[in-house]
């Protein structure tokens, strides 16, 4: 077994100790069914038995309309209403813009943002995180036929599409370019292909998943950056329940080969890795 899942099996043990040692309290403790005497559940939701979840809903493919109005689909839909199942919990999406989804998490409209939400210093500090369940490199895509873009120093002066609250806006202003703020991958492809914006930096399973769609996009991978993508659900500070038992929902569906099967689903390999 390894470390995190020691420690996983540990803290859910001391979970169960204190949940047990809540409901035996007849002043406030938790009662039968797991709800606790001020209405949250044994995970601290709002609703018992139900998750809320926030999404962008327009980030293909991993969380967007298949066919552009129909059911919710992608890559993180199907992680985390799987997950969810593990849990036994129903669940409810709540699309929401990007650049307002941490603050509807401060807010406490939803429980977990599931939006391949990249692990770095500061939303650590702001956070808490599951384990990772997505893994990627940077790519900076350009139009084709670029020819004075070929690495990070090259974005000096240039102007990217960026959405200013992800990893990769934050990389494109210390690289010195210029940034355009756009809500998402859509727009900043969008302005790139009309030749509005000299590069965007971003997801390279994005960018993939782009091109198969879109094969005659005149767009293309100028350089991959050794920056990595590490992409987790978040939660806010007050879920330390609700995130150990993702990661032993997430545990699970990784030993199960679930994780492999969406990722082969969606991008032809395992991306969990």
């Amino acid at each position: 077994m390894s470390l995190r899942r020691t420690l996983t099996a540990v803290t859910l043990t001391a979970s169960a100790l204190i949940l047990t040692a809540c409901s035996s309290d007849g002043n406030g403790g938790a009662d039968g069914d797991g709800q606790t005497a001020g209405g949250d559940s044994a995970y601290g939701l709002a609703t018992e038995g139900v998750l809320v979840v926030a999404t962008e809903g327009t980030y293909r493919p991993f969380s967007y309309h298949e066919g552009g109005s129909g059911d919710l689909v992608g890559y993180d839909v199907e992680v985390v209403e799987a997950v969810a199942e593990k849990l036994d919990l129903e669940i409810k999406f709540q699309e929401t813009q990007w650049d307002a989804i941490f603050a509807g998490l401060e807010a406490g409209r939803f429980d977990v943002i599931a939006n391949q939400v990249s692990i770095n210093p500061q939303r650590e500090e702001a956070y808490l995180f599951s384990t990772p369940y997505t893994v990627s490199p940077g790519v900076i895509v350009v139009a084709e036929g670029t020819t004075d873009i070929a690495g990070l120093d090259d974005l000096a002066g240039k102007t990217t599409a960026q959405s200013l609250t992800s990893n990769w806006g934050t990389i494109a202003e210390d690289a010195g370019a210029n940034v355009e703020s756009v809500e998402g991958w859509a727009q900043a492809v969008a302005l790139l292909e009309q030749g509005r914006v000299d590069a965007t930096v971003n997801d390279k399973l994005t960018f993939l998943d782009y091109a198969k769609e879109h094969p005659d996009s005149p767009v293309t991978i100028a350089a991959e950056l050794d920056e990595v993508s590490l992409n987790a659900f978040a939660f806010g500070k007050d879920k330390e329940d609700l995130v150990t038992a993702f990661d032993e929902a997430l545990d699970e569906l990784e030993a199960d080969g679930t994780l492999a099967e969406l990722g082969e689903k969606y991008f032809g390999a395992d991306v969990s890795q």
